[in-house]
Protein backbone atom coordinates (compact mmCIF):
# COMPACT_ATOMS: atom_id res chain seq x y z
CA UNK A 1 0.00 0.00 0.00
CA UNK A 2 1.02 3.62 -0.52
CA UNK A 3 2.14 5.21 2.75
CA UNK A 4 1.36 8.78 3.68
CA UNK A 5 3.86 10.99 1.86
CA UNK A 6 4.31 14.71 1.38
CA UNK A 7 2.82 14.48 -2.12
CA UNK A 8 -0.37 12.69 -3.10
CA UNK A 9 -0.15 10.11 -5.87
CA UNK A 10 -2.18 10.24 -9.09
CA UNK A 11 -2.08 7.34 -11.59
CA UNK A 12 -3.36 7.69 -15.16
CA UNK A 13 -3.43 5.32 -18.13
CA UNK A 14 -3.55 5.73 -21.87
CA UNK A 15 -5.56 3.42 -24.12
CA UNK A 16 -2.71 0.94 -24.79
CA UNK A 17 -3.28 -1.40 -21.83
CA UNK A 18 -5.87 -0.12 -19.32
CA UNK A 19 -6.35 -3.61 -17.84
CA UNK A 20 -2.75 -3.66 -16.61
CA UNK A 21 -3.10 -0.13 -15.23
CA UNK A 22 -6.22 -1.17 -13.29
CA UNK A 23 -4.40 -4.18 -11.85
CA UNK A 24 -1.42 -2.03 -10.81
CA UNK A 25 -3.76 0.42 -9.06
CA UNK A 26 -5.49 -2.45 -7.25
CA UNK A 27 -2.09 -3.58 -5.98
CA UNK A 28 -1.30 -0.02 -4.86
CA UNK A 29 -4.69 0.53 -3.26
CA UNK A 30 -5.29 3.76 -5.19
CA UNK A 31 -7.86 4.65 -7.87
CA UNK A 32 -6.98 4.81 -11.55
CA UNK A 33 -7.74 8.41 -12.48
CA UNK A 34 -9.87 9.05 -15.59
CA UNK A 35 -8.47 10.31 -18.89
CA UNK A 36 -10.49 11.64 -21.81
CA UNK A 37 -8.95 11.06 -25.24
CA UNK A 38 -10.76 12.40 -28.27
CA UNK A 39 -9.97 12.87 -31.94
CA UNK A 40 -10.69 16.04 -33.90
CA UNK A 41 -12.04 16.07 -37.45
CA UNK A 42 -8.49 16.67 -38.74
CA UNK A 43 -7.36 13.40 -37.01
CA UNK A 44 -5.42 15.19 -34.24
CA UNK A 45 -5.64 13.81 -30.71
CA UNK A 46 -6.59 15.78 -27.61
CA UNK A 47 -5.96 14.45 -24.11
CA UNK A 48 -7.46 15.69 -20.85
CA UNK A 49 -6.41 14.32 -17.44
CA UNK A 50 -9.65 14.43 -15.46
CA UNK A 51 -8.19 14.63 -11.96
CA UNK A 52 -6.16 17.19 -10.06
CA UNK A 53 -2.40 16.97 -10.70
CA UNK A 54 -1.18 20.10 -8.90
CA UNK A 55 1.83 19.26 -6.69
CA UNK A 56 1.04 15.55 -7.02
CA UNK A 57 3.31 12.63 -7.83
CA UNK A 58 1.90 11.62 -11.23
CA UNK A 59 2.45 8.21 -12.86
CA UNK A 60 1.30 7.68 -16.46
CA UNK A 61 1.09 4.04 -17.57
CA UNK A 62 1.40 3.39 -21.30
CA UNK A 63 3.28 0.55 -23.03
CA UNK A 64 4.27 1.37 -26.60
CA UNK A 65 2.34 -1.33 -28.45
CA UNK A 66 0.54 -1.52 -31.76
CA UNK A 67 -0.42 1.03 -33.04
CA UNK A 68 2.85 2.27 -31.56
CA UNK A 69 2.83 5.79 -32.98
CA UNK A 70 -0.74 6.40 -31.83
CA UNK A 71 0.07 5.29 -28.30
CA UNK A 72 3.33 7.25 -28.28
CA UNK A 73 1.53 10.51 -29.14
CA UNK A 74 -1.07 9.74 -26.47
CA UNK A 75 1.73 9.35 -23.92
CA UNK A 76 3.45 12.57 -25.02
CA UNK A 77 0.18 14.50 -24.73
CA UNK A 78 -0.54 13.04 -21.28
CA UNK A 79 2.94 13.99 -20.08
CA UNK A 80 2.50 17.51 -21.43
CA UNK A 81 -0.94 17.79 -19.81
CA UNK A 82 0.45 16.72 -16.42
CA UNK A 83 3.30 19.23 -16.68
CA UNK A 84 0.88 21.99 -17.64
CA UNK A 85 -1.25 21.04 -14.64
CA UNK A 86 1.69 21.73 -12.27
CA UNK A 87 2.42 18.13 -11.29
CA UNK A 88 5.23 17.88 -8.75
CA UNK A 89 6.88 14.91 -10.53
CA UNK A 90 5.85 12.94 -13.63
CA UNK A 91 6.92 9.34 -14.17
CA UNK A 92 6.36 7.67 -17.53
CA UNK A 93 5.62 4.01 -16.79
CA UNK A 94 6.35 2.02 -19.94
CA UNK A 95 6.08 -1.75 -19.40
CA UNK A 96 7.18 -2.10 -23.03
CA UNK A 97 9.44 0.45 -24.73
CA UNK A 98 9.29 -0.79 -28.31
CA UNK A 99 11.75 1.79 -29.66
CA UNK A 100 14.49 0.18 -27.55
CA UNK A 101 15.14 -2.04 -30.58
CA UNK A 102 16.35 1.04 -32.48
CA UNK A 103 19.47 1.43 -30.38
CA UNK A 104 22.35 1.79 -32.85
CA UNK A 105 23.27 3.05 -36.29
CA UNK A 106 23.95 -0.26 -38.04
CA UNK A 107 23.29 1.04 -41.57
CA UNK A 108 23.92 4.36 -43.35
CA UNK A 109 21.45 7.25 -42.96
CA UNK A 110 19.11 5.69 -40.40
CA UNK A 111 17.80 7.26 -37.21
CA UNK A 112 18.41 5.94 -33.72
CA UNK A 113 14.76 5.88 -32.76
CA UNK A 114 15.34 4.77 -29.17
CA UNK A 115 17.28 7.94 -28.40
CA UNK A 116 14.93 10.24 -30.34
CA UNK A 117 11.83 8.94 -28.54
CA UNK A 118 13.64 9.23 -25.20
CA UNK A 119 14.31 12.89 -25.96
CA UNK A 120 10.65 13.40 -26.93
CA UNK A 121 9.43 11.90 -23.65
CA UNK A 122 11.67 14.15 -21.58
CA UNK A 123 10.77 17.20 -23.65
CA UNK A 124 7.06 16.43 -23.15
CA UNK A 125 7.48 16.45 -19.39
CA UNK A 126 8.73 13.08 -18.07
CA UNK A 127 10.96 13.63 -15.05
CA UNK A 128 11.48 9.89 -14.50
CA UNK A 129 10.97 6.65 -16.46
CA UNK A 130 9.95 3.20 -15.21
CA UNK A 131 10.49 0.46 -17.80
CA UNK A 132 10.64 -3.32 -17.92
CA UNK A 133 13.12 -5.54 -19.80
CA UNK A 134 14.57 -3.07 -22.29
CA UNK A 135 15.75 -4.79 -25.46
CA UNK A 136 19.23 -3.29 -25.05
CA UNK A 137 20.74 -2.17 -21.72
CA UNK A 138 22.42 0.84 -23.37
CA UNK A 139 18.98 2.40 -23.92
CA UNK A 140 19.33 3.53 -20.29
CA UNK A 141 21.83 6.09 -21.50
CA UNK A 142 19.44 7.58 -24.05
CA UNK A 143 17.47 9.27 -21.25
CA UNK A 144 18.58 12.46 -19.52
CA UNK A 145 16.31 11.66 -16.54
CA UNK A 146 16.49 8.76 -14.04
CA UNK A 147 15.41 5.36 -15.39
CA UNK A 148 14.27 2.48 -13.17
CA UNK A 149 14.68 -0.71 -15.17
CA UNK A 150 12.76 -3.76 -13.97
CA UNK A 151 12.89 -7.28 -15.35
CA UNK A 152 10.42 -10.17 -15.16
CA UNK A 153 12.91 -12.96 -14.45
CA UNK A 154 11.64 -13.44 -10.89
CA UNK A 155 8.05 -13.91 -12.11
CA UNK A 156 9.16 -16.31 -14.84
CA UNK A 157 11.40 -18.24 -12.45
CA UNK A 158 8.57 -18.61 -9.93
CA UNK A 159 6.42 -20.15 -12.66
CA UNK A 160 9.04 -22.67 -13.80
CA UNK A 161 9.90 -23.79 -10.25
CA UNK A 162 6.70 -25.86 -10.30
CA UNK A 163 8.41 -28.30 -12.68
CA UNK A 164 11.15 -30.86 -12.13
CA UNK A 165 14.30 -28.89 -13.06
CA UNK A 166 16.83 -31.63 -12.35
CA UNK A 167 17.60 -31.95 -16.07
CA UNK A 168 16.71 -28.44 -17.24
CA UNK A 169 18.71 -26.11 -19.50
CA UNK A 170 17.88 -22.47 -20.20
CA UNK A 171 18.61 -21.63 -23.84
CA UNK A 172 19.13 -18.11 -25.20
CA UNK A 173 18.34 -17.76 -28.92
CA UNK A 174 21.49 -15.67 -29.41
CA UNK A 175 24.61 -14.53 -27.61
CA UNK A 176 23.16 -11.04 -27.14
CA UNK A 177 20.59 -12.38 -24.68
CA UNK A 178 23.00 -14.85 -23.07
CA UNK A 179 23.62 -12.65 -20.02
CA UNK A 180 19.91 -12.55 -19.16
CA UNK A 181 19.65 -16.29 -19.80
CA UNK A 182 22.60 -16.91 -17.47
CA UNK A 183 20.93 -14.83 -14.76
CA UNK A 184 17.68 -16.75 -15.24
CA UNK A 185 19.52 -20.08 -15.11
CA UNK A 186 21.17 -19.07 -11.82
CA UNK A 187 17.75 -18.21 -10.35
CA UNK A 188 16.59 -21.72 -11.25
CA UNK A 189 19.88 -23.46 -10.44
CA UNK A 190 20.15 -25.04 -13.90
CA UNK A 191 22.48 -25.11 -16.90
CA UNK A 192 22.56 -22.50 -19.68
CA UNK A 193 23.10 -22.70 -23.45
CA UNK A 194 22.94 -20.24 -26.35
CA UNK A 195 22.33 -20.25 -30.07
CA UNK A 196 24.80 -18.82 -32.58
CA UNK A 197 22.51 -16.51 -34.59
CA UNK A 198 23.10 -14.49 -37.73
CA UNK A 199 20.59 -11.93 -39.03
CA UNK A 200 20.45 -11.08 -42.75
CA UNK A 201 19.40 -7.76 -44.37
CA UNK A 202 16.03 -9.16 -45.48
CA UNK A 203 15.21 -9.85 -41.80
CA UNK A 204 15.92 -13.57 -42.11
CA UNK A 205 17.67 -15.24 -39.20
CA UNK A 206 19.85 -18.32 -39.16
CA UNK A 207 21.01 -20.23 -36.11
CA UNK A 208 23.92 -22.44 -37.11
CA UNK A 209 24.48 -24.20 -33.79
CA UNK A 210 23.56 -24.32 -30.12
CA UNK A 211 26.37 -24.05 -27.61
CA UNK A 212 25.61 -26.14 -24.53
CA UNK A 213 24.10 -29.44 -23.41
CA UNK A 214 20.67 -30.11 -24.95
CA UNK A 215 20.26 -33.84 -25.66
CA UNK A 216 17.71 -35.53 -23.37
CA UNK A 217 17.27 -32.35 -21.32
CA UNK A 218 14.24 -30.20 -20.49
CA UNK A 219 14.79 -26.98 -22.41
CA UNK A 220 13.45 -23.54 -21.47
CA UNK A 221 13.93 -21.11 -24.36
CA UNK A 222 14.21 -17.57 -22.96
CA UNK A 223 13.98 -14.34 -24.99
CA UNK A 224 13.16 -10.76 -24.04
CA UNK A 225 10.34 -10.53 -26.59
CA UNK A 226 8.67 -12.59 -29.29
CA UNK A 227 7.30 -10.64 -32.24
CA UNK A 228 6.98 -12.71 -35.43
CA UNK A 229 8.68 -15.66 -33.76
CA UNK A 230 11.20 -16.22 -36.58
CA UNK A 231 14.14 -16.57 -34.20
CA UNK A 232 12.33 -18.96 -31.87
CA UNK A 233 11.14 -21.13 -34.78
CA UNK A 234 14.67 -21.27 -36.20
CA UNK A 235 15.98 -22.24 -32.76
CA UNK A 236 13.35 -24.96 -32.44
CA UNK A 237 14.62 -26.49 -35.69
CA UNK A 238 18.19 -26.62 -34.31
CA UNK A 239 17.02 -27.96 -30.96
CA UNK A 240 15.04 -30.75 -32.65
CA UNK A 241 18.28 -31.99 -34.20
CA UNK A 242 19.75 -32.34 -30.69
CA UNK A 243 16.78 -34.35 -29.33
CA UNK A 244 15.80 -32.58 -26.09
CA UNK A 245 13.37 -34.30 -23.72
CA UNK A 246 10.94 -31.36 -23.65
CA UNK A 247 10.76 -27.70 -24.70
CA UNK A 248 9.05 -24.71 -23.13
CA UNK A 249 9.26 -21.15 -24.50
CA UNK A 250 9.33 -18.04 -22.30
CA UNK A 251 9.59 -14.29 -22.87
CA UNK A 252 8.74 -11.03 -21.12
CA UNK A 253 7.01 -9.22 -23.99
CA UNK A 254 4.58 -11.43 -25.92
CA UNK A 255 3.92 -9.30 -28.99
CA UNK A 256 3.03 -12.35 -31.11
CA UNK A 257 2.66 -10.75 -34.55
CA UNK A 258 1.95 -12.73 -37.73
CA UNK A 259 0.25 -15.60 -35.83
CA UNK A 260 3.41 -16.32 -33.85
CA UNK A 261 1.51 -18.06 -31.03
CA UNK A 262 -0.13 -20.41 -33.52
CA UNK A 263 3.10 -21.17 -35.37
CA UNK A 264 5.13 -21.82 -32.22
CA UNK A 265 2.33 -23.65 -30.43
CA UNK A 266 1.72 -25.95 -33.40
CA UNK A 267 5.12 -27.55 -32.79
CA UNK A 268 4.32 -30.77 -30.90
CA UNK A 269 7.60 -30.59 -28.98
CA UNK A 270 6.61 -27.22 -27.45
CA UNK A 271 4.69 -27.95 -24.25
CA UNK A 272 4.09 -24.36 -23.15
CA UNK A 273 4.52 -20.70 -24.15
CA UNK A 274 4.94 -18.33 -21.20
CA UNK A 275 4.88 -14.52 -21.31
CA UNK A 276 3.93 -11.64 -19.04
CA UNK A 277 1.19 -9.04 -19.42
CA UNK A 278 3.50 -6.11 -20.22
CA UNK A 279 1.57 -5.98 -23.50
CA UNK A 280 -2.05 -7.03 -24.13
CA UNK A 281 -2.64 -10.38 -25.85
CA UNK A 282 -6.10 -10.46 -27.52
CA UNK A 283 -8.38 -13.22 -26.27
CA UNK A 284 -8.93 -14.56 -29.79
CA UNK A 285 -5.19 -15.15 -30.24
CA UNK A 286 -4.66 -17.13 -27.05
CA UNK A 287 -4.26 -20.89 -27.08
CA UNK A 288 -4.26 -23.58 -24.41
CA UNK A 289 -0.45 -23.66 -24.52
CA UNK A 290 -0.17 -19.95 -23.64
CA UNK A 291 0.35 -18.92 -20.01
CA UNK A 292 0.33 -15.18 -19.16
CA UNK A 293 1.94 -14.06 -15.90
CA UNK A 294 1.15 -10.74 -14.26
CA UNK A 295 3.88 -8.16 -13.65
CA UNK A 296 1.40 -5.79 -11.93
CA UNK A 297 2.67 -6.61 -8.39
CA UNK A 298 6.28 -5.82 -9.41
CA UNK A 299 5.31 -2.61 -11.22
CA UNK A 300 3.13 -1.54 -8.29
CA UNK A 301 5.93 -2.17 -5.79
CA UNK A 302 8.35 -0.14 -7.94
CA UNK A 303 5.84 2.74 -8.13
CA UNK A 304 5.32 2.57 -4.35
CA UNK A 305 9.08 2.71 -3.76
CA UNK A 306 9.56 5.62 -6.17
CA UNK A 307 6.73 7.53 -4.51
CA UNK A 308 8.04 6.87 -0.99
CA UNK A 309 11.66 7.60 -1.88
CA UNK A 310 12.84 4.01 -1.36
CA UNK A 311 15.32 1.92 -3.34
CA UNK A 312 13.98 0.24 -6.47
CA UNK A 313 17.17 -1.73 -7.10
CA UNK A 314 16.58 -3.50 -3.76
CA UNK A 315 13.80 -5.42 -5.52
CA UNK A 316 16.48 -7.49 -7.30
CA UNK A 317 18.64 -8.41 -4.30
Amino acid sequence: MITQASREIAVFSGSAHPELAEEICQQLGVPLRPVEIQRFANDCLEVQLQANCRERDVFIIQPLVKPVQEHLVELLLMLDAARGASASRITAVMPHYSYARSDKKDAPRISIGGRLVADLLVTAGASRVLAMTLHSPQVHGFFSVPVDHLHALQELAEHFRQYDLSRATVVSPDLGNAKEASHFARLLGVQVAAGAKERFPDDRVQITSVIGEITDRDVIVLDDEIAKGSTVLELLDRLAELRPRSIRVACTHGLFAAKAIERIGSRPEVLEIVCTNTVPVPEEERTEKLKILSIAPAMAEAIRRIHNGESVSALFR
